[in-house]
């Protein structure tokens, strides 16, 4: 599928939104199926397989070798399935690979993946790609599993500024919180859509909505949002009206 075609399946027939030579396709890295992309697999086995909240759940095994945060593997439940595409989400100087993925009921890895067990086979690539911040102050924007990358990030070492913005449709999608706020602390928001408690730190609404609610957004900083298609669309066309120059934005898609 090519490109404008893969983002034509989220904003329609609005080629307005597309990538042009103004906001270049370039800034954009697509996380699909590659043809032939079982070519190169091999076998580990699974040391952890652990539900952090329902339907999402984190599977580890044991690395071969370095990494850098930002980077993908390819991962097949057997030599003949075609793998799907994963941002690693532990840190770089941990002994095993972790990826964090939600179980999709229709789809055919994810839900055999979350039967499986320590012990058992998966089929993975070396590490490879890069979504790694490049200069500082940045800020972090993602939904849902699209937290990944930035949370490998902060395990393995930040050199700068971090505001991360992550936006969830209930409470029990906050991956990591405790980590995050010891971390982060006041440059960690969490927009919920759907739950609410009173006089907890969250921003009530979408990511989106906490963006457009700022005054104003620091030109110079660097944006990288990891998400699904229609959020990444839209939070970058949010960015680049709020006079974010379009090569400070950089993103990662998955379908």
């Amino acid at each position: 599928m090519r490109l404008e075609e893969s983002i034509l399946r989220t904003v329609g027939k609005d080629r307005s939104r597309l990538p042009t030579p103004e906001f270049p396709i370039h800034s954009f890295v697509y996380m699909t199926t590659q043809k032939n992309s079982h070519e190169g697999l091999r076998p580990v086995q699974i040391s952890r397989l652990e539900e952090i909240s329902p339907a999402v759940f984190l599977i580890s095994f044991h690395r071969s070798g370095p990494f850098k945060p930002g980077q993908v593997i390819r991962i097949a439940a057997s030599p003949d399935d075609p793998p799907r595409i994963y941002s690693i989400c532990s840190g770089n100087r941990e002994a095993e690979i972790t990826v964090l993925f939600n179980v999709k009921p229709d789809g055919k890895l994810t839900p055999r993946l979350s039967r499986m067990k320590a012990g058992e086979e998966i089929y993975v690539s070396e590490p490879y790609g890069s979504f790694a911040c490049d200069g500082y102050p940045v800020w972090w924007i993602a939904t849902g599993t699209g937290l990944a990358p930035f949370y490998s990030t902060l395990q393995s070492g930040v050199e700068g500024k971090v505001r991360l913005v992550h936006g969830v449709s209930h409470l029990n999608q906050f991956y990591f919180e405790h980590e995050l706020e010891t971390a982060l602390g006041e440059e960690y928001i969490r927009c919920c859509s759907r739950d609410t408690i009173p006089g907890k730190p969250y921003f009530q609404g979408r990511v989106t909505d906490y963006l457009q609610s700022l005054p104003d957004l620091p030109k110079a900083d660097k944006y990288y949002l990891c998400g699904q298609s229609s959020m990444v669309v839209e939070v970058r066309d949010l960015l680049i009206q709020k006079g974010v120059p379009y090569h400070q934005i950089f993103a990662e898609i998955f379908f």
